[in-house]
């Protein structure tokens, strides 16, 4: 019997030849019994299932809620939040492989900024809180239903769009956020920048209409986001890119919370 040169197979005795093991027929009884067990579920073959993707997903808004409940307390800690969420979220986004650590680690920081801006616009905006929470748990309960009925599905034509918006929305953002650090009070009693700006010719803030379409990016992020775990189901992924999926899901559902925080402060302005 040939050999293989493999080091992996050479010394082991059950591809060598040199460890043959007499095996007997199965009987129609232990056959009949092999044919009756239940089939393997996706956690026995450890693939990505729709069940553990959400337990991950849960165990990722767990970490967010304690380390939010710190940042409530502490407002202070919400840039130390958002920097370490920064850096993380682009380190997790392009790694090839998800590391557990990593995502756990931006759950955390997550929540610090989270809580942190959350406890600053509750004490200016007594209410918008509530309201966003509110709002984020509709948008989504929508989109996944949408998702699911079928009605509403991931294209390639619409993700272009999606990805042009987003530059968009990104330069703008940016602008913006410079404006409102090395600019000065662009908006007289705005707190917003360029967001808190009414559009001529009314006295609708400028924000609101970037708002709404930021929250229509976010949904549609929702369903790129359930696409993935759709597909990764589907083609059998490893289970560790359920992690992945819980890690994209939290990025668009605080994207989500933060658009209605400052949509509902900016209709109190």
């Amino acid at each position: 019997m040939a050999q293989s040169s493999n080091p992996a197979f050479k010394n082991n005795a059950a591809f060598n030849g040199r460890g043959a093991i007499a095996v007997s027929t199965p009987s129609a009884t232990e056959l009949d019994e092999l044919y009756s067990r239940p089939s393997a579920t996706p956690t026995d073959t450890d693939r990505m299932s729709y069940e553990d993707t959400t337990l991950k997903t849960v165990a990722l808004f767990a970490v967010l809620l304690v380390t939010g409940a710190v940042g409530w307390a502490l407002p202070g800690l919400a840039i130390v939040g958002a920097i370490g969420g920064l850096v993380l979220g682009l380190v997790n986004t392009f790694k090839k492989q998800p590391s557990v650590p990593l995502i756990v680690a931006y759950a955390a920081f997550e929540g610090l900024f989270v809580g942190g801006i959350s406890a600053i616009f509750e004490r200016t905006w007594p209410g918008v809180v509530v309201q966003a929470i509110l709002a984020t748990l509709v948008t989504v309960a929508v989109v996944l239903a949408l998702f699911a009925s079928g009605k509403v599905r991931a294209s390639a034509r619409a993700t272009k769009i999606f990805l042009v918006a987003m530059i968009a929305y990104a330069v703008f953002s940016l602008v913006n956020f410079g404006l409102m650090i090395f600019g000065g009070d662009i908006v007289e009693g705005g707190a917003f920048g360029l967001r808190s700006a009414d559009i001529p010719g009314t006295s609708i803030p400028f924000g609101l209409v970037i708002g709404a379409l930021a929250v229509l990016l976010a949904a549609y992020s929702l369903v790129l986001d359930f696409d993935f775990v759709k597909q990764g189901v589907q083609r059998g992924l490893p289970r560790k890119f359920g992690w992945q999926a819980a890690f994209g899901l939290m990025v668009t559902i605080v994207w989500l919370y933060v658009e209605f925080l400052r949509i509902f402060a900016l209709t109190r302005e």
